[in-house]
């Protein structure tokens, strides 16, 4: 059996000169035998994780900027809430398969790679949308802006399996993903501000400066941090026979989803997805929900509604990485040293059977039945504890993810929030129909049930998740892995 002493001083391979797109840009070289973990210095960790939550920002500032703005999109183009928010449903689905391709590629070319070329389609989709004169000309750029969005994400939670051991991990992801969210938080302000006092294009002007400047930081200052022998083994697999000198081969971006045959990972997705779907029906129809019930009109004071969940995700994300970390120090405590991976998912408890529905079905009866100021607080109030609530399930879930595949952390991350990112696509667009056919109070209610259902999802994990990976096994990681 392996203790912690063990873990704490497990030895994997090293970078070493790499060669392929891996020899580009800054790397960091350590002697044959040293700890992966340890080819970075802390401070280096912690410029490293800041930059990727610069890049994490971009995909939050590019859709929350926009929703806010929908109605006055509509106007311009002569069409209609209903349609430009199809524009939505389409970058959502763009955003999940973007994220397969570019955490596919990472895996085996490196997360600096993948980002110098997913960062200008983001800065190309903005200058369209910026332009844009026609609804279908608004969608493709849309489109293409999401696509090159989409590596924030789901490349910068694989570079953090990358750096940081089993302990530091959820801690790691906490302040990765808490400083992304300053992005749902400020973007839907920002996106207001602009609309109401100068024009819904300037939004998106600036997302293509901020693309470029990111563009710079990672030309400048990032190092590669995948471990060059992992990328060339997946190289030479992908490759196939007689492949070895190939200096690029085509990779199969859909071969992540195959990932998802094992029930940890399916059941873990599917609760993350009735976690994350409350937040969007509070905040997607937020124009013609909280907007109609109390009469506001202003596109900026609209948009500081969604400051109050951003808020809770800029707070939850941290304290849930953190909670994350301890449950799993807690656990191995307990087992003497042994590393059960759900251990993790205890974490989320609290925030799935309590936070994240209590506060979708408290916003929707006050929407509908609480008039003036004090419904206006109690919605506050609810939108940034479900922002809180929704991070304590997302967290630990995708730190569970890198625990328990850590040598295709990206590619599981980007299976698992495709998947998710399809299903509230899917349900993103019949949300605003299905509240002006039950009523938001009877709506919010569905969606709270809903993720009572992921509760017990996660549940159904924490219990049975060792009889589960031994049932299918998708390659997981042992702990000398991890």
């Amino acid at each position: 059996m392996l203790t912690e002493e063990d873990i704490l001083h497990e030895e994997t391979p090293l970078l070493a000169e790499a060669t392929s797109a891996l020899e580009s840009g800054p790397s960091a070289t350590s002697p044959k035998g040293t700890d992966q973990y340890n080819r970075f210095s802390p401070s280096q960790k912690r410029f490293i994780v800041g930059l990727l939550s610069w890049v994490g920002l971009l995909p939050f500032i590019a859709s929350g900027s926009f929703v806010p703005s929908v109605p006055e999109i509509a106007r311009e183009l002569h069409s209609t809430g209903a349609v430009i928010n199809l524009a939505i449903t389409l970058s959502i689905i763009c955003a999940a398969l973007g994220s397969l391709v570019w955490a596919t590629y990472s895996g085996t070319y490196g997360r600096r790679s993948v980002y110098l070329l997913s960062l200008p389609c983001l800065c190309i989709g903005s200058v369209g949308v910026a332009l844009a004169h026609t609804v279908p000309t608004l969608m493709f750029w849309r489109v293409v802006q999401a696509f090159g969005a989409s590596s924030g994400l789901s490349v910068g939670a694989g570079t953090i399996g990358d750096i940081y051991r089993l302990e530091e991990r959820g801690t790691a992801m906490g302040i990765f993903f808490g400083a992304s969210f300053v992005g749902p938080a400020i973007a839907p302000v920002a996106g207001g501000l602009a609309t109401h006092y100068a024009t819904w294009r300037a939004a998106q002007w600036a997302i293509f400066a901020m693309g470029v400047w990111a563009y710079i930081l990672i030309v400048l200052w990032l190092p590669e941090t995948l471990d060059p022998e992992v990328a060339q083994k997946k190289l030479r697999e992908a490759a196939g026979d007689g492949g070895e000198d190939k200096r690029f081969v085509w990779l199969n971006p859909f071969k992540s989803l195959a990932l998802l045959r094992s029930p940890n990972i399916l059941l873990v997705t599917f609760a993350g997805t009735t976690a994350h779907l409350t937040d969007y029906a509070l905040l997607i129809p937020l124009s013609y929900t909280i907007g109609k019930a109390y009469g506001i009109t202003n596109e900026a004071i609209i948009g500081m509604f969604f400051l109050a969940s951003g808020v809770g995700n800029i707070v939850g994300a941290p304290y849930a990485g953190n909670l994350a970390d301890r449950a799993v120090i807690k656990g191995r405590e307990r087992r003497q040293g042994r590393w059960v991976p759900e251990d993790r998912l205890h974490a989320t408890v609290n925030g799935a059977l309590f936070l994240v529905p209590l506060s979708c079905l408290f916003s929707g009866l006050a929407t509908q039945f609480v008039p003036g100021p004090v419904g206006i607080i109690i919605n506050v109030i609810c939108l940034f504890v479900n922002g809180v609530a929704v991070d304590v399930v997302l967290t630990p879930s995708s730190s569970y993810y890198v625990d328990i595949l850590h040598s295709r952390s990206a590619e599981v991350w980007a299976a698992s929030t495709a998947v998710r990112q399809f299903c509230l696509a899917l349900a993103a667009a019949g949300i605003l129909p299905l509240i002006e056919i039950v009523g938001v109070a009877a709506a919010d209610a569905i969606f709270a049930v809903l993720s009572w259902i992921g509760f017990l999802l996660i549940v159904l994990t924490i219990r049975y998740g060792d009889r589960m990976r031994a049932w299918v096994d998708v390659g997981f990681s042992t702990t000398p892995d991890s």
